[in-house]
């Protein structure tokens, strides 16, 4: 019986042993930081009105694979696509973009009557659309970011489209590193969303 035992013990011992080195060999969990979308604490400057009588749905824009995800997008050359490793964003790129111009028209106070695609809310207007570039582009060394948003306002009740326009921003980066990254994608951003809401601002009035 006692040398059951020895032999027993001693396949428990080889068996915790193999266990310790197995993991001791597993690789590390990659560290990502995640990042949210800054933007300009200021509010957007605009010429004085009164607010208008409509009301506006914002949808997330479509989007490829490569951005409708977490990833930091950056196209180092040529048609190739990657991601600065061990860096995300707080969310999908369509859903960073929403928000953004969410906070853009409540920072503009003339649309008083906003909601967005996660509520059942009925609306006057939907802006949908296309989210077509969201990345860091290199052209030859220079770094640069490039926004590129095909946006789409549509009447609610019969969705008929009543105007479109491609939005594009361009912004040269002085920090290649992710944080001067980041921080150039809300500078971008902050460029964009004047443009949006006057134009979208334009449009709804002109049917109303």
């Amino acid at each position: 019986m006692s040398r059951t035992y020895r032999l027993a013990g001693a396949v428990v011992l080889a068996t915790s042993l193999s266990l310790l080195s197995a993991c001791s060999i597993l690789p590390k969990p990659e560290q990502v930081d995640v990042y949210w979308l800054p933007y300009a604490q200021t509010p957007i400057a605009t010429s004085p009105s009164a607010p208008v009588s409509w009301s506006l749905k914002l949808d997330k824009p479509m989007a490829s694979n490569a951005l409708n995800s977490q990833n930091i997008a950056v196209v180092p050359e040529g048609n190739l696509i990657s991601n600065y490793k061990g860096a995300r964003w707080s969310d999908p790129a369509p859903v960073l973009l929403r928000n953004r111009l969410l906070d853009a028209f409540l920072q503009d106070g003339r649309i008083q009557g906003l909601s967005t695609d996660d509520s059942n809310l009925q609306s006057d207007f939907e802006l949908g659309g296309e989210l077509l570039a969201f990345q860091t582009r290199y052209n030859g060394k220079s770094p640069e970011v490039l926004i590129q948003y095909n946006a789409r306002l549509v009447r609610s009740r019969d969705q008929r489209v009543i105007g479109s326009k491609r939005f594009e921003t361009r912004l040269p980066l002085t920090n290649p590193m992710v944080p001067g990254v980041v921080a150039g994608f809300g500078q971008a951003t902050d460029q964009l969303m004047p443009q949006v809401v006057q134009w979208v601002l334009q449009q709804g009035q002109a049917q109303r």
